[in-house]
């Protein structure tokens, strides 16, 4: 599913371009280091002679070759990050544009534990996963290139490799490479038996992560109710255990890294020693100089280094592959919300062939039981307005997300009129941090309205004393009270002035100041509009001329919505 997704990004090309100029630059630092390998033998032999102008001929190939190393490892550096970034690009906008498609993000919150904290997946996760990528595949590479450009060298100079036993000679054919081959694997499998546990501790190590962070955030945007409650100490208490989850994983990442430790170090010291141990024999029966020596024991570190990535990398490989599922699991379950609708029966909302709003034999499913209206046909008109009460224990806003296409369980049909938009107002208006002439245009662009427009449409939700601040910037939920962030979404309604508008108990529990505002608003400014309004009957009214019932229904089937596993 991932590599589908890579494929399909708009920055696949890039990457690949980048990853192609890496590889050219590792298979020329790999040739470089052939060439540095080479000139062991030549530089210490020149040592071991004692001669003076040879070695500082060998000096000077030294400067040649480590300067040219030195260009291409900073190109590498430079190439490196760049594609970290493109990686990243691609990777956090595919996994937000899955997300921010219609209706899948409200499906998912409501979808179980893969719903909740989606920013720690979308952020996070996301920025953890690309750099980890990236680092792990370049390294790989790397390695990989290393590998096959030493094993020869490796190869070549064991063929030379004598070996005098109890009187009889033999050799080995590619004596150090098997030795290479024997001490990295045997390394390898040690890592793996002490370290495989870290791929779950990381996991949930990240999943405690995310449920502080969301706590966090949830105590601060309410930290005026709670400080009114005196319920610090209550919700310090729950900080607290959120905290002690996050501190136990933490722990627990601790002893397996310590347990890993003990077997990386112990073979990493191991080998300042282990080629030379290898190559001695040979060394002291005279069938290697003391350059050719050096020159071994640099191959066979080349190639054991190679071999051991994986013991090297260990740690990061499990919190690679932790990340990957994380994202990996986040992203198929934001795909399949589409899919969610078909679970059991569904309500089908299409578009009628005339200018009418339809409603047939709707029954709504919940986690709490069923729901239906009291009509088994309605009917709702351009320029009707109607008003639909609950009974006792109904959710309404179930029918508000029916009727907006974001609660597909049920059955029944919804025909919205053709050619349409229909304008949805939630209980709790939404306004972007931005500037309050963007935000009381929100979603359209503040530029289709004069200065004269947006003041008139701030005059008729009474909030006319906001005029000269249509430049500020604000978070306009923290600036306004309750009653006047419903005043300034009735006011841009009024500006938008829409055909259709469907209301979600926005006017319920309104001052009566503010709701003879918004009431003004639906009777003289949009006249033309159709409304309905799903909340209870309100005082002062002569707007809603239609009243509709939503009932419990008790043969309803109770709704399980599928979780993370």
């Amino acid at each position: 599913m991932m590599m589908g997704a890579f494929w399909a990004s708009p920055v696949r090309n890039t990457l690949i371009a980048f990853g192609s100029l890496i590889f050219i630059l590792i298979a020329a630092i790999a040739y470089g280091q052939l060439a540095l390998n080479r000139w062991n033998v030549p530089f210490y032999d020149a040592l071991s002679r004692r001669d003076v102008n040879a070695f500082l001929h060998q000096l000077l190939i030294f400067v040649g070759i480590t300067g040219t190393l030195l260009v291409l490892n900073v190109t590498q550096t430079w190439l490196n990050q760049m594609f970290k970034l493109k990686l990243r690009e691609g990777l956090a906008r595919d996994v937000i544009g899955q997300w921010m498609m219609p209706g899948r993000a409200f499906r998912l919150s409501g979808a179980g534990e893969i719903g909740v904290n989606p920013d720690q997946r979308l952020h996070e996760d996301a920025r953890h996963l690309a750099e980890t990528t990236a680092d792990l595949g370049i390294g790989l590479l790397q390695a990989t290139i290393v590998l096959a450009s030493f094993i020869g060298v490796l190869w070549a100079l064991s063929s030379g490799f004598v070996f005098h036993v109890a009187g009889y000679n033999f050799t080995i054919p590619g004596y150090m490479v098997w030795a290479a081959i024997i001490y990295a694997a045997s390394a390898s499998w040690l890592t793996w038996i002490v370290g495989r546990k870290l791929v779950t501790i990381n996991a949930d190590r990240y999943a405690r992560e995310a449920d502080l962070r969301f706590s966090l955030m949830r105590v601060n945007e309410h930290i005026d109710a709670i400080a009114l409650a005196r319920g610090e100490a209550d919700e310090k208490r729950r900080l607290d255990l959120d905290l002690d989850a996050v501190l136990i994983s933490i722990r627990r990442i601790a002893y397996a890294l310590t347990n890993l430790t003990w077997v990386i170090a112990g073979y990493g010291w191991f080998t300042i020693v282990a080629p030379i141990l290898v190559a001695a024999p040979v060394y002291f029966s005279g069938g290697l100089t003391f350059g050719g020596l050096m020159m071994a024991v640099g191959a066979f570190t080349q190639v054991h280094t190679s071999l051991r990535w994986f013991v090297d990398n260990f740690g990061a490989i499990a919190d690679w592959r932790a990340t990957l599922l994380r994202v990996a699991s986040f992203r198929q379950a934001v795909v399949r919300m589409d899919e969610m609708g078909a679970l059991g029966r569904r309500i089908v909302t299409e578009e009628n062939e005339d200018n009418r709003l339809t409603i047939d034999d709707l029954e709504i499913a919940s986690t709490e039981g069923g729901m239906k209206l009291r009509e088994a046909h309605v009917e709702v008109k351009p320029g009707e307005k109607v008003l639909i009460i609950g009974s006792p224990g109904t959710d309404k806003t179930l029918l508000f997300r029916a009727l907006a296409g974001l609660w597909p369980w049920g059955a029944g049909r919804i025909g919205l009129p053709k050619g349409e938009e229909v304008v949805y107002m939630p209980r709790i208006p939404y306004f972007p941090p931005t500037s309050l002439r963007e935000a009381l245009a929100y979603p359209l662009d503040a530029s289709r309205f004069s200065e004269d427009e947006l003041k008139a449409a701030l005059k008729r939700g009474g909030l006319d004393r906001l005029a000269s601040s249509l430049g500020r910037v604000a978070r306009w939920d923290r600036v306004l009270s309750e009653d006047e962030q419903q005043c300034l979404a009735f006011a841009r309604l009024s500006l938008i002035n829409p055909r259709w508008v469907v209301v979600d108990e926005a006017l319920d529990g309104m001052e009566e100041d503010a709701l003879d505002r918004v009431l003004d608003i639906l009777r003289n400014y949009l006249q033309e509009a159709a409304i309905i309004n799903i909340g209870r009957r309100l005082p002062h009214d002569h707007v809603f001329s239609r009243v509709l019932y939503l009932d419990k229904d008790e043969a309803g089937e109770k709704l399980e919505l599928p979780g993370e596993g």
